[in-house]
């Protein structure tokens, strides 16, 4: 009742429309009764010009949001380049991978003076086998058995041994390579570098990727 009082007040008994002794009332159209508090609109034009204020902010906020999103796109970089290849490109690589081929050669020579060992031995046993006694056709038999056994596992632990030495080994230089990677990328405002050798980006676009094989062999030296 106090909210019709007040609007009755404002727009007067005669607009208000208020019949006597009856329950119809006739607003008129410039009125908007929002919840429990009454608005009041000069006109039906105001009403429509409101809406359009309203869809202008949101397509204003739309082009914001688009125009921002295009803006982080054309400012996203990052480089690529072929990690082995810059790996080799370094000095001290060469020199580690002299060490590794020395010592795969000796491994070599020792495996094929074992097997010759063994080839031995086992042609000896073959021609004696029949004229020797039951006694040392056993021992020459286990014999045998035990050095082709030591043999096996001579080549596993030489495998073992080569490939913890090389881990070793360039352990150093992957470290300055990664290093100086994230130099470069700080220096030209990458997002990040891309191993090229995993081949999992078939296709980079070089408006936002950098090609950077050279510019790592050339810090690199």
């Amino acid at each position: 009742m106090k909210a019709r009082k007040k609007l009755y007040e404002r727009v007067g008994k005669d607009d208000y429309g208020l019949k006597k002794g009856g329950r119809n009332q006739i607003f008129p159209k410039s009125l908007l009764y929002i919840k429990n508090n009454v608005y009041l609109c000069d006109s039906n034009q105001n009403l429509q010009n409101m809406t359009k204020r309203i869809l202008l902010s949101i397509f204003a906020m739309i082009a914001l949001t688009t125009a921002a999103a295009q803006d982080t796109v054309s400012s996203f970089r990052f480089g690529y380049l072929s990690y082995e290849a810059a790996l080799q490109s370094m000095a001290d690589y060469q020199q580690v991978q002299q060490k590794m081929d020395q010592m795969r050669q000796q491994f070599q020579a020792e495996t094929l003076r074992v097997e010759d060992e063994f080839n031995l031995k086992y042609e000896e046993f073959l021609d004696g086998q029949r004229d020797f006694p039951k006694t040392i056709l056993q021992k020459r038999q286990s014999e045998l058995q035990e050095l082709m056994e030591r043999n096996i596992r001579f080549k596993e632990e030489s495998k073992q041994e080569l490939e913890q030495t090389e881990k070793l080994l360039m352990a150093p230089l992957k470290i300055r390579l990664i290093e100086q990677l994230g130099t470069i990328a700080r220096e030209r405002g990458y997002a990040f570098i891309v191993d090229t050798d995993q081949k999992a980006m078939p296709y980079i676009n070089p408006s936002m990727g950098e090609d950077i094989n050279q510019i790592v062999k050339d810090a690199l030296k």
